[in-house]
Formats: structure tokens, C-alpha cells, sequence
């Protein structure tokens, strides 16, 4: 019985890791529909949303299993209790990349991104990217010194973010108001992705430690 439940909780990283994938693939795909205006693409973002509520819910049930069976403490409970925060986070992230797709789909056959801010999104992307790579690897490697790497990539994310509202504000701004609620819409789902994304290595970090400060 406690192999099983040992077992158990190694599946719960498998699945938390698994979702970090789905949700770098989902905004990665996102972004290109974004930029190049691929209703195809962005169709197929919003129809997979369904594998990261899939999993979501595999965790979810897993861990009130658990707790009901096996009624972990110590460890395992922490375990547990930041394997249900995490899948949280990862879950709206994968909402997140699904209402930038949802922007693209409603502005095709044009892109709802001018030329002007292209450069932007794709290092908003980028950024997005990189942290939910990293994200995955401290889930599964637990890698406190690698969790605290995400403050300064949001710090990046955030940087970028002042530069979009930096371009909508400009008395050069000529490309309406549709447009610049778009490119706020999409400039916020971008940071908030990376604010979850923070939030989850932070868990990392509470998991490993037992301390939100990461002092053991």
C-alpha cells in the first residue's frame, strides 16, 4: 500500500510536469496564430485547452484521494497541498494562452498586432517561454536555486510590458481604439502567464524548504 501511495505522488509531479509542456506548446502556438493571423492554429489552442483541464482534473481527484486514503503528513502533506496550487496556477496559464488565441481568431483574416509591435510580442513569447521551461524543470528536478531564476525572467516579462503601453500611449498611436484594447488585453494575459509561472517555482521552493523565504 505505500509503494502505491508513494507511486502515487511521483504521478502527481509526472502530471504538474506534463502540463508545464502542454501550456509552453499552447502559448507558443498561440502567439504565432497571434502574429500571423492562423485561424487553424488558434482553433487548435482552443480545442486542447481541454488536454490542460484534463490533467487538472486527474490531479485534483488524485490528490483528494489521498488525502482521504492515505492522510499524508509532514512531507507528503506539503506535497500534496503544493501539488494542488501548482495545478492551479499551470491550469490558468493554459486559459491564458487560450484568450490570445481567442484575440486571433476574432481579428482574422487580420493580424491584431501592428507592425510597430511585433518585435514586442515575440519577445513577450520568448520570455513566456523561457519561464515555463524553467518552470518544468524545478517541478521535476526541485531546483530551489532555479526557482528563484524566475523573479528576474518576470522582471524581463514586466519591462516589456511597460513597453507596449509605452506604444499605445504615444501621440503616434493611429491605429484605433479596437486595436489598443487588443494589445492590452494580450500584453496583460502575457504577464499574468508569467505571474503564475513565479507563483508555482515560489511553490517549488515552499515544497522543497518548507519556508516561502526558502530558508530551510
Amino acid at each position: 500500500m505505500r509503494d502505491a501511495y508513494h507511486d502515487e505522488l511521483d504521478n502527481l509531479t509526472v502530471r504538474l510536469v506534463e502540463m508545464t509542456r502542454l501550456v509552453r506548446s499552447a502559448m507558443s502556438r498561440a502567439t504565432t496564430a497571434l502574429l500571423d493571423a492562423d485561424l487553424h492554429l488558434s482553433e487548435s489552442v482552443i480545442s486542447q485547452d481541454e488536454e490542460v483541464n484534463r490533467l487538472y482534473a486527474e490531479v485534483e481527484t488524485s490528490i483528494y484521494e489521498l488525502m482521504a486514503t492515505q492522510q499524508p503528513v509532514a512531507v507528503d502533506l506539503r506535497t500534496v497541498i503544493t501539488a494542488l496550487r501548482m495545478a492551479a496556477d499551470l491550469e490558468r496559464m493554459g486559459d491564458l494562452a487560450e484568450h490570445i488565441a481567442k484575440i486571433a481568431r476574432m481579428r482574422h483574416p487580420e493580424s491584431a498586432i501592428p507592425a510597430e509591435l511585433r518585435d514586442t510580442i515575440v519577445e513577450m513569447d520568448q520570455v513566456a517561454e523561457r519561464l515555463i521551461t524553467k518552470t518544468g524543470t524545478c517541478i521535476a528536478t526541485r531546483d530551489v536555486e532555479l526557482s528563484k531564476e524566475l523573479e528576474a525572467d518576470d522582471d524581463a516579462m514586466d519591462m516589456l510590458h511597460r513597453r507596449l503601453f509605452r506604444v499605445l500611449l504615444s501621440p503616434k498611436w493611429d491605429h484605433g481604439i479596437e486595436a489598443a484594447i487588443d494589445i492590452t488585453l494580450a500584453g496583460r494575459y502575457y504577464e499574468r502567464y508569467a505571474d503564475h509561472a513565479v507563483r508555482v517555482a515560489r511553490d517549488v521552493v515552499y515544497l522543497v524548504t518548507g519556508s516561502r523565504d526558502g530558508e530551510e
